[in-house]
């Protein structure tokens, strides 16, 4: 269960910055300038303030082995600095948990969407038995800040140096340019471009030599896990029963389609799929992200909420790989 998040940044007190809305409330949307912050970004400058995403950190000694055995990452051996993605699977292989985090050599600190650390927390303390691990939720005291360092650098901060933070990394770009090229990479965001019934293959999670790097969340070459069995059958037999696709809208009118929208054959019919994310981008308009069903043809023509739009495939229909969208 996702709750609303209750933190306000300090960086709120920005010129310019206009406060997000639902789940990314408590950060700054934009400082703005939309398309002046995602040129930074682009440009190698600047900084997101990601404040208001939950962090939780376990310690103790067997935390990298404790967490090799649950999660769908290789833990065992992280090198201290090595930032890794990671999922916890239902039997199923559904996806229950999304996070990214890295080791310092004593313990490990994470983040996750805003309001899911308690359920994560929640799952980990249950599945704690003898071994030696602590959990907490840190996000009262570490806040997240991204980067655009090389693919993307996440900076773990201290709550109350947030703002010393800005001053040092500036300029300040908003969530909607994060986003806006957050999409434009076909990198999902879970439980949003996500739901209940989402397997790794099917919205590209899978660490193969292809995939970016952010992608790795799914180590091929690892041991046991729950839920390995799907993921392992659907990579070997192929055909997912959905792709994550990039839409290019229409942007003739002024307006982007809210998370769950259907996303309609051209010409009417039964729903291909549903959208999650969406923004407009520096370059491109509008665009969203959708998990459609894989025999949707990659070159139908869609809908959604009466926007015309068009397909560019992110993840493999019939292997179920991430392809990076190429500028």
């Amino acid at each position: 269960m996702t709750t609303q998040p209750t933190r306000t940044s300090p960086l709120l007190d920005l010129p310019g910055a206009v406060a997000g809305e639902g789940i990314d409330a408590g950060v700054a949307a934009h400082y703005g300038s939309l398309y002046g912050e995602q040129r930074a970004l682009v440009a190698g400058e600047g900084f997101v303030d990601l404040s208001h995403r939950d962090v939780l950190r376990v310690t103790g000694p067997d935390r990298l082995t404790w967490l090799h055995s649950l999660t769908t990452q290789y833990f065992e051996g992280l090198p201290a600095g090595q930032w890794v993605s990671a999922l916890v699977l239902s039997p199923q292989g559904h996806v229950e948990h999304a996070f990214t985090g890295v080791d310092d050599g004593e313990a490990f600190t994470a983040h996750t969407e805003p309001g899911r650390a308690g359920a994560l927390v929640e799952f980990l303390e249950r599945m704690k038995f003898m071994m030696r691990v602590e959990i907490t939720d840190a996000t009262g005291d570490v806040a997240v800040a991204w980067r655009p360092v090389g693919e993307g650098r996440y900076d773990l901060v201290p709550r109350d140096q947030l703002a010393s933070y800005a001053e040092a990394a500036g300029p300040a770009a908003g969530l909607w340019a994060f986003e806006a090229l957050r999409i434009e990479r076909g990198e999902p965001r879970f439980g949003i471009d996500t739901d209940e019934r989402t397997i790794p293959n099917e919205v590209g999670w899978l660490g193969v030599d292809q995939a970016p790097s952010w992608a790795a969340a799914v180590h091929m070459d690892k041991g046991c896990y729950r839920g390995q069995e799907t993921v392992a059958r659907v990579h070997n037999l192929g055909k997912p029963p959905r792709r994550l696709t990039l839409l290019h809208l229409d942007g003739s009118e002024n307006r982007l389609p809210t998370p769950g929208t259907e996303v309609l054959p051209e010409g009417g019919g039964r729903a291909a799929g549903v959208v999650g994310s969406s923004a407009r981008h520096h370059e491109l308009g509008p665009i969203a992200l959708a998990l459609v069903k894989r025999n949707t043809d990659v070159a139908a023509q869609l809908v959604v909420d009466g926007l015309p739009a068009a397909q560019e495939v992110v993840v493999d229909p019939e292997v179920g790989l991430h392809f990076r969208p190429q500028r």
